[in-house]
């Protein structure tokens, strides 16, 4: 699994990095966590909001922090 976060580094950005993380080691699913600063490549995933998350390459929310229980919904599946 393959998991991306989007945003410049704010606060929201780093705060939805943090609860990502926190839910792949609690699922125990085998996953990539990757960071993604960059205006540009942020920008070819079609999202113009930042907290970003993507996960296997499909757009899971945009604009605010996701609870860890969403999360876990979306990776468990």
């Amino acid at each position: 699994m393959d998991i991306k976060v989007l945003g410049p580094g704010c606060p929201k950005c780093k705060k939805t990095e943090t609860i990502v993380k926190e839910a792949v080691a609690e699922s125990g699913v085998n996953a990539n966590v990757e960071k993604v600063t960059d205006v540009m490549q942020i920008a070819q995933y079609g999202v113009f909001g930042t907290p970003a998350v993507i996960e296997d390459g499909e757009v899971k929310i945009v604009g605010k922090i996701p609870k860890k229980e969403d999360i876990l919904s979306w990776i468990k599946k």
